[in-house]
């Protein structure tokens, strides 16, 4: 599996990684036994990078790869783990908190929980406006010089914010929705990434099943609030997207590879910088992931993909007007 460097002096990682917000039942219940199951199946696959965050499932998500490191005794040492800290849950006042010493504690919390002594990668999940991004790249930098962080990151920011970040203290990784179903990262945050040496994490690349072989029925997506409220995922926009998808369904069927592994290797063909982080609760579908991380496209190949869908294909955007509230928009 190819490697790459996490930000300009980071360790070496898998240029693929596990995203294990479905850990903490966002996309349908799961169990630590199953959860396990993914997380051993990656270790025997090579994986090295694991990211989750302190509220996928109010921490439920850090307690599951906490517990399997657990019983695994050796095991942190064999990868690079992230997670995130700045979203407040239930006060509809303040949606978020980038004050370093809210940042500490909830990272503490997280250590706690993973049952480890510090994080590979700390991110601000969402920026606080009312809080300069160079102060909170400070106090990210004072929880490195402390030992806990290795190295600091950002959640869905914009490239002007990331270069004033970094002016600061050096970032060693963006996180942002990145996929063939939307590409907006495309418009200066791929570019400003490669030219700092800041590695791109790459979340929801299959489109949240759009983009695999067996995207969620109407019926799964009633046990999913996040994406029954999702615009791309309400009609008359869901039935739109589905017939959207079939000519890249067709073209991974005539090369012989599953959509998802498709969607994955074409990410990852975006430039060594970026990092691929889908999920899963299933081992079979972590297969087909890591099929798209095994898998070198050609530029003809990725031409093909394009054609197939092309930019701007989606109807529907990405979040709906409460999930808009965070990520920040440019281009």
């Amino acid at each position: 599996m190819k490697t790459t460097t996490l930000g300009v002096n980071g360790p070496e990682i898998t240029q693929f990684g596990l995203g294990a917000m479905s850990f903490a039942g966002a996309y349908g219940g799961t169990t630590q036994e199953k959860s396990n199951e993914v997380l051993d199946a990656c270790y025997d696959a090579g994986v090295t990078h694991l990211d989750t965050a302190n509220i996928y499932g109010e921490g439920r998500s850090e307690e599951i790869c906490g517990e399997w490191l657990k019983a695994r005794p050796g095991m942190r040492d064999n990868w690079v783990i992230a997670t995130k800290a700045g979203i407040i849950l239930g006060d509809p006042g303040r949606r978020f908190n980038n004050e370093g010493a809210y940042l500490e504690a909830e990272l503490d919390g997280s250590l706690k929980r993973l049952g480890i002594d510090y994080v590979d990668l700390f991110y601000v999940h969402r920026r606080e406006t009312a809080i300069p991004i160079e102060e909170v790249a400070g106090s990210l930098g004072r929880l490195v010089e402390k030992g806990k962080v290795k190295g600091i990151a950002f959640s869905e920011i914009a490239p002007n914010s990331l270069r004033e970040a970094h002016a600061e203290f050096p970032v060693t990784a963006v996180q942002s929705e990145y996929s063939l179903s939307t590409r907006v990262c495309e418009m200066g945050l791929v570019q400003t990434c490669a030219e700092l040496g800041v590695t791109l994490v790459a979340f929801s690349p299959v489109g949240r099943s759009f983009l695999t072989d067996a995207p969620f029925t109407r019926e799964a997506l009633e046990g999913i609030p996040f994406l029954n409220g999702n615009p791309r995922f309400m009609e008359p926009n869901y039935s739109k997207n589905l017939e959207a998808v079939k000519p890249f369904l067709a073209l991974a069927r005539e090369m012989g590879e599953p959509a998802a592994a498709l969607a994955v290797a074409w990410c990852r063909a975006k430039g060594d910088h970026v990092v691929p982080i889908p999920g899963t609760k299933s081992v079979p579908h972590l297969a087909e992931l890591i099929r798209g991380a095994e898998l070198d496209l050609s530029e003809t190949q990725v031409q093909a993909i394009e054609a197939a869908l092309p930019l701007g294909w989606a109807h529907g955007d990405r979040y709906n007007e409460t999930q808009w509230v965070g990520p920040e928009k440019y281009g």
